[in-house]
């Protein structure tokens, strides 16, 4: 039950440590921002550092050159662009005005449309989150999950990665879980602590998992991600929704690592 985190922070490349450091010289669990990036420094790891890779960066242009399109926002206008985004409902307002009031006030738009903007369909392609649980020799059971968020996020935005419950879990009575997929939604469920608690009233951790992520589908059916489960015996299954999901297993008497394929 001890638990450290970091969101949101910029400029240093090692999440997961940083994480760790919160968990081992902090009372605190969630540190983020500026201030994060400022304790993974003071605590020796290295920054400040540019982050950007020549791949990501060219990912950013494409989309800018695209008015920013697909993005994450809803209910604002315009829909189409980059911004400055307003509320939907001073659309409502500004279209009781003469075509010319519009005209004059916003020469940018010939019409104002209060709608969701091309939404971002969440898969592989557009999210980088790794979950791992351990074992150790004394049963001890640990969980980690590091992330870049989702791409093209909106600044500021923290996904389930640091949500103790969401994307990871563990107890060492019990066993483990580590989750991926559409965060936002995820995190509304907390599955990785569903999945461990199912687990602790005896539920084998292939039913634990698929009971876990059924609760999201009913409510979400278009929602994408998929968890793993493991028991304290070392027993493990996966579950998903939207993808076919895959998890890779080793053990100390294994010389090479197995990966598993779970269908939706």
């Amino acid at each position: 039950m001890e638990v450290g985190a970091v969101a949101a922070m910029r400029f240093v490349k090692d999440g997961i440590k940083a994480a760790k450091l919160v968990m081992e010289h902090t009372e605190h669990t969630l540190i983020v921002g500026e201030m994060a990036s400022i304790f993974a420094i003071s605590m020796g790891l290295h920054g400040p550092s540019n982050l950007s890779s020549p791949e990501s960066l060219e990912k950013w242009i494409r989309w800018k050159r695209n008015s920013c399109q697909p993005n994450f926002r809803k209910n604002v206008i315009p829909t189409n662009s980059c911004g400055p985004y307003y509320l939907s409902d001073a659309a409502s307002t500004l279209a009781k005005k003469s075509l010319g009031e519009l005209g004059k006030n916003f020469p940018e738009y010939n019409m104002l449309v209060a709608s969701k903007a091309n939404y971002i369909p969440v898969g592989h392609l557009y999210h980088d989150t790794i979950s791992m649980a351990v074992i150790d020799k004394a049963g001890r059971i640990a969980v980690g999950t590091s992330t870049n968020g989702a791409t093209f996020k909106i600044p500021g935005r923290v996904g389930d990665g640091p949500i103790a419950g969401s994307s990871a879990y563990a107890d060492d009575e019990v066993g483990a879980c580590g989750a991926t997929g559409d965060g936002d939604i995820m995190m509304r469920f907390l599955p990785c602590y569903q999945v461990v608690e199912s687990m602790r009233r005896g539920m084998e951790p292939k039913l634990a998992a698929a009971d876990a992520i059924s609760r999201i589908a009913r409510k979400y059916p278009n929602f994408v991600g998929a968890i793993f489960a493991l028991n304290k015996n070392g027993v493990h299954a996966g579950a998903c929704h939207g993808w076919t999901f895959q998890y890779s297993v080793r053990t100390s008497s294994m010389k090479e690592v197995e990966v598993f394929t779970v269908e939706p």
